[in-house]
């Protein structure tokens, strides 16, 4: 996440849960679904960064082979040191500054428009990053474009945290539904559901976010927040999976995507 924080009306946007292995529990009014499937948990070491028999029939795909950056580019080519395939892991190395000409996300060859991603990772103490998705490389950086599924140290991370920025948020348009991130340096498992702009975030197998791009709900946040200006902010609809550098060491493994 970038920490720009004008006035936000903080907002969860709530659709209904979706169903299939699942089970509903009440949460401050809001309801949240607890996904109690199988595939939700983190794989083990022994089976990282490969397909299981069933997933390659269910049509997943990895975008992380395990061994090199093959299937990735630094967002819209620029030149970068900060990303490294490291010990079956995609590594962004940290830096004391957020910012430098030789630091950029990390983004997809391909574009992705109905599908579920699924990714584990973990983040360092005091860190901050993203999930970006629906993104565009028409845009200086890609959380102008799209959406973005927010990771951070939210315990220990030396700035006032508002709802609306910590792990799991649907970044600077509603605070997640249930605080559900692992203690900073364990790792967490995230997926991201699209499909026909519904969008569900998931983490460690609880809900955490659930809007329609494009609703009443949708649209008087992002006109109220931070995307007043962003002109181009939800407006792809076919888009890069991006992986943020916001100058913070994190780690990403098992990263998996099926096409809806």
């Amino acid at each position: 996440m970038k920490l720009f924080v004008p006035a936000l009306s903080v907002m969860a946007i709530s659709l209904a849960a979706c169903g299939g292995g699942s089970n509903s529990t009440s949460n401050d009014s809001t309801t949240v679904t607890a996904d109690t499937s199988a595939a939700q948990a983190p794989v083990t070491d022994a089976a990282d960064n490969l397909l299981s028999d069933t997933e390659k029939s269910e049509g997943w795909t990895l975008l992380f082979n395990g061994q090199n950056l093959d299937g990735w580019h630094i967002y819209k080519s620029k030149q970068s040191n900060s990303w490294v395939a490291d010990n079956g892991t995609l590594h962004c190395l940290g830096s004391e500054k957020d910012k430098s000409d030789k630091r950029a996300d990390l983004t997809s060859d391909s574009t992705y428009e109905n599908f579920e991603f699924r990714t584990d990772w973990k983040i360092a103490p005091k860190g901050n990053s993203g999930i970006i998705y629906l993104a565009s490389e028409d845009q200086e950086s890609a959380y102008l474009s799209g959406p973005e599924y927010q990771l951070i140290d939210d315990e220990n991370f030396p700035e006032k945290l508002e709802d609306w920025q910590k792990t799991g948020a649907n970044y600077a348009m509603g605070a997640p539904l249930v605080a559900a991130a692992k203690p900073v340096g364990e790792w967490n498992h995230t997926r991201i559901v699209v499909n026909k702009g519904h969008v569900e975030h998931w983490l460690n197998g609880q809900k955490t976010a659930d809007y329609q791009i494009g609703s009443p709900e949708w649209k008087k946040a992002r006109k109220e927040g931070k995307w007043k200006d962003a002109k181009a902010y939800g407006e792809t609809k076919k888009g890069h999976i991006d992986l943020q550098d916001h100058g913070s060491e994190v780690w990403f493994r098992n990263v998996k995507i099926k096409q809806l």
